[in-house]
């Protein structure tokens, strides 16, 4: 059976795969999941999602659901205001970090969280046997809700010291990236008390500031202003606002693992011996923070869905990516780019120490990651070949290959866009780059084949 949903959510070109009529049907067959309403409806800054918005919630209509509509919000305001509001589900139209052209619908369970894999291949099953809703015996309504933001900035900061964090008056600067947190970030770091700086801070759908997606080789601008200012870090989130990435007060972009293990050994000094869920492509070192408190640290293959909802059913209260995607599950188990800001002020503001003496305070650690555009079913083919020359591997996802706790090397498909990830931890950075550079050259070398 041929796949709608990705690693996160169905996403595509609008007009070419991501269709006026395929969203429709295809919120034919979610309200059909859900069954009953109401349903919170949001979307991010992209140029086609007031649009798409107008076509679901019209859908979910027609099929009998009531909805409110949110308006632009970040993702994880969107899933927050879903179980906090009591709404029987939520949909997000976004497509995270894929370029300009592209768009996509992630739905939300009740709980606050992405839907699992399985509800997702239950309502693939009612797409492709177009068992969906036809008719209703009466159309739903829609109605504006305008208390998201709200109900979603004072559920951050109840986390968090907040009269403790107001009185250190913080700099921080923020790099928008020109996405939905714009709309939130700033906000959430005056009622703390910050002094902010903005950069890319106007709603773009075509994110001509450094790209939907932060990353450590396009956020110069981010480092600059920090070190102008000298402010005391700075934080750059994607075009949903579900994740971030950090600059230390020196003006040092730091990975997602890096301020993924400073966060998890701050939260597991107050919560020892508790459960942190991760991917397979995160470094190795969380293993050593889990140990000094005796936690535990459960693996799952890529993807936000993958790791949120192996914290539900066990209450983990920490989750992450290795792209910047961190979950506090006392707030609410998913990738939340807010919530990570305020985790961070919490920190700085309790241990006194800036963040670049944080890290330095970490075990040392070496990840890296690239990406090779190439079609889906190249990718699986490279994917096999590796699995011949590597018969030992882990494929769980993709592959990886490892040569010592601390030195692998990992390959898979990506589930939004056409091209393959690789990623990498070893002991060293020229362990690393050497490393890197064979496996890229491998796997370009079979793609000329």
């Amino acid at each position: 059976m041929a796949k709608l949903f990705g690693t996160n959510g169905i996403r595509g070109i609008f007009g070419k795969d991501f269709t006026l009529e395929f969203i429709h049907d295809i919120t034919l067959c979610i309200a059909q999941y859900f069954k009953n309403g109401p349903i919170l409806v949001g979307y991010d800054g992209r140029n086609t999602s007031p649009l798409i918005a107008k076509i679901i919630c019209s859908t979910l209509n027609y099929a009998g659901l009531d909805c409110k509509n949110a308006g632009l919000v970040p993702t994880p305001c969107l899933e927050f205001a879903t179980k906090k509001l009591g709404y029987a589900g939520g949909i997000m139209i976004t497509a995270s970090h894929n370029p300009p052209l592209y768009n996509g619908i992630k739905p939300i369970a009740d709980d606050g969280v992405e839907i699992s894999r399985e509800d997702e291949i239950n309502i693939e099953e009612i797409y492709f046997s177009k068992k969906w809703i036809n008719k209703s015996s009466k159309f739903g309504t829609i109605q504006k809700e305008n208390s998201a933001i709200n109900v979603y900035l004072n559920g951050i900061k109840s986390q968090v010291d907040s009269s403790k964090i107001i009185q250190k008056k913080f700099k921080v600067v923020l790099d928008l990236g020109n996405g939905a947190q714009t709309v939130t970030a700033p906000k959430l770091c005056e009622e703390l008390g910050c002094q902010v700086f903005l950069i890319n801070e106007k709603i773009n759908g075509t994110f001509p500031g450094r790209g939907s997606e932060p990353t450590p080789e396009n956020l110069s601008e981010l480092s600059d202003m920090v070190t102008k200012t000298k402010s005391d870090f700075g934080i750059a989130f994607d075009g949903d606002g579900d994740r971030s990435l950090f600059c230390d007060n020196h003006g040092t972009i730091l990975t997602g693992d890096k301020s993924a293990l400073l966060l998890s050994k701050y939260i597991l000094e107050k919560n020892p011996k508790s459960t942190i869920v991760t991917c397979l492509n995160s470094g190795s070192t969380i293993e050593k923070i889990a140990d000094l408190s005796n936690a535990t640290v459960i693996r799952t293959k890529v993807g936000s869905v993958e790791v949120s909802r192996k914290m539900v059913p066990i209450n983990a209260i920490i989750g992450f990516e290795e792209n910047g995607g961190f979950m506090y599950g006392k707030h609410n188990q998913v990738r939340d780019g807010g919530m990570t800001l305020a985790l961070v002020l919490d920190l700085l503001t309790r241990t006194g120490k800036s963040l670049s003496k944080m890290i330095e305070l970490l075990p040392p650690s070496f990840t890296t990651k690239t990406k090779i555009s190439c079609s889906k079913e190249v990718a699986q083919k490279i994917i096999t070949k590796l699995k011949e020359e590597n018969p030992n591997s882990d494929t769980t996802d993709g592959i990886k290959t490892t040569f010592n706790p601390q030195t692998w090397i990992m390959v898979r498909p990506s589930g939004t866009e056409p091209i393959i990830r690789v990623y990498a931890e070893a002991s060293s950075k020229e362990t690393l780059e050497k490393l890197i550079t064979e496996h890229i050259q491998k796997i370009k070398s079979m793609l000329d084949r």
